[in-house]
C-alpha cells in the first residue's frame, strides 16, 4: 500500500498579515486585529503582539491590557477573502487534491508527488513572492498528525513528521493540542488523570469508553496516538447556512429579540435566494448572559428560501422556549438543502519549539 503524504498548509497571522501589507509602517510592531464593541475579540495577532500572550480568539480589552501599546485594525473580511482566493488559487495550479479549511488553511494529499518536500516548498516559495502571504507546512501520515505539524514551527515552518514521533513529540502537551479535543474534554481527562497527551496515550480504553461514551471514548483513544484515516477532500458540501448576531449589551426584551429574528430571517433567505439553495430545517441559536448556549430547529415537508417560513417557524421555536435569561446571542439556521442524503453516522471528526525548517530522519524515509 502506498505511503499517504499529507500537508496541512496554513497561513502564518493571516489577517494581520494582510493589513500589514497595506500598512508597512507598522512591521515590527505589536498589532491586533480586533473589532470595536465592548464584547469585541481578537481574530488574530502579529507575531510581535504574541509574545505577550495575546491570541485569536481572546477579549481585545484583555489584549490591550497585556499589551497597552498594540495597535489595533478593524477587520476587513472582503480584503481577507480576496487574498484567500489568491493564495489558494495559485495552489490550486499546482496540487491537484486540494480541501480548503478555512480561510487561512487548506489539506493537501500529495501521495502521488514523487518528490513531495521540495515539490511543496517551491508552491510555498511562489505563493510569499506572488502574494506576500507566508505558509506554515506540516507535512505527515495523515491530516491530524499534518495539523499538529503546522504549527510546530511557525512562523514560516516546514515540519514533517511521523505519527510516532509527533505523539512523542507533544507528550507533554495538553491533549487540546490535538484537533477534535476541545477545552471542557480536556478538563475532565485532567480531572480523572490524564492532564498530558502522554498520559491519555497510557489511559484505558474502557476508562475512557465509560466517562465519554464508546464511540467518543473510543475516538479519543485513537487520537491520542494521532490516528486517522479521513481522506483529503476536493470538494466541500455545505451543510446550512446561518446569521447570528452577539450584542454587545444583553437583550432581556422578547419583542427586541424577535425583533432582531426578524431580520436575520430576512439577510438568511437573501442568501439562500442567490445561492439558489432550499432547505427543509429552520433552526435557531440562543446564547444567554451566562452562556448558556441552547439550539431548536423543525423539520417541515418542502424545501424552502423564502422569508416569510423562515420567519414563522423561526418565531415560533422562540416563542416555544421562551429565553429565561438575557440573550447575549441569537441566530437562526436553515438546514437539510434539496439533493442532500440523510448523513451517516460517524465518530467525530477531528479537531520546546521545533525549527522552522525540520525534516526528522523517520519522516525523512516516510516522505522519501
Amino acid at each position: 500500500m502506498a505511503k499517504r503524504v499529507i500537508a496541512h498548509l496554513d497561513c502564518d497571522a493571516f489577517f494581520a498579515s494582510v493589513e500589514l501589507q497595506r500598512r508597512p509602517e507598522l512591521r515590527g510592531l505589536p498589532v491586533i486585529v480586533a473589532g470595536s464593541g465592548p464584547r469585541a475579540v481578537v481574530t488574530t495577532a502579529s507575531y510581535e503582539a504574541r509574545k505577550f500572550g495575546i491570541g485569536s480568539a481572546m477579549s481585545a480589552a484583555e489584549a490591550k491590557r497585556r499589551c497597552p501599546q498594540a495597535i489595533t485594525i478593524p477587520p476587513d473580511h472582503q480584503a481577507y477573502s480576496e487574498k484567500s482566493r489568491e493564495v489558494w488559487d495559485l495552489v490550486r495550479e499546482e496540487i491537484e487534491i486540494l480541501q480548503q479549511a478555512s480561510i487561512d488553511e487548506a489539506y493537501a494529499d500529495l501521495s502521488a508527488i514523487e518528490r513531495p518536500l521540495p515539490f511543496l516548498r517551491a508552491i510555498i516559495a511562489r505563493v510569499k513572492e506572488q502574494t506576500g502571504i507566508q505558509i506554515s507546512a506540516g507535512i505527515a501520515p495523515n491530516r491530524l498528525v499534518a495539523k499538529i505539524a503546522s504549527d510546530l514551527g511557525k512562523p514560516a515552518g516546514f515540519v514533517a513528521i511521523g505519527r510516532e514521533q509527533c505523539a512523542a513529540h507533544v507528550a507533554s502537551r495538553s491533549p487540546r493540542i490535538v484537533p477534535g479535543i476541545g477545552p471542557k474534554t480536556a478538563q475532565r481527562l485532567a480531572e480523572m488523570g490524564y492532564p498530558t497527551l502522554g498520559a491519555l496515550q497510557n489511559a484505558p480504553v474502557e476508562e475512557l469508553q465509560e466517562r465519554f461514551g464508546e464511540r467518543y471514548g473510543h475516538d479519543l483513544h485513537r487520537r491520542a496516538h494521532l490516528h486517522d484515516s479521513s481522506p483529503v477532500e476536493t470538494e466541500r458540501v455545505r451543510k446550512s447556512r446561518s446569521v447570528e448576531t452577539t450584542f454587545d449589551v444583553d437583550i432581556a426584551d422578547h419583542a427586541e429579540l424577535e425583533s432582531v429574528l426578524r431580520g436575520q430571517a430576512n439577510k438568511l433567505a437573501g442568501q439562500l435566494r442567490r445561492a439558489e439553495e432550499r432547505g427543509r430545517t429552520i433552526g435557531i441559536k440562543v446564547r444567554l448572559d451566562d452562556w448558556t448556549t441552547v439550539t431548536r430547529a423543525r423539520s417541515i415537508d418542502r424545501h424552502v428560501h423564502d422569508e416569510a417560513t423562515i420567519i414563522e417557524i423561526a418565531l415560533e421555536l422562540f416563542r416555544d422556549y421562551a429565553p429565561p435569561r438575557p440573550v447575549r446571542l441569537l441566530g437562526v439556521r436553515v438546514a437539510s438543502f434539496e439533493g442532500e442524503e440523510p448523513p451517516a453516522r460517524t465518530e467525530p471528526s477531528p479537531r520546546g519549539v521545533l525549527p522552522g525548517q525540520l525534516v526528522l530522519p523517520l519522516a525523512a524515509e516516510l516522505l522519501r
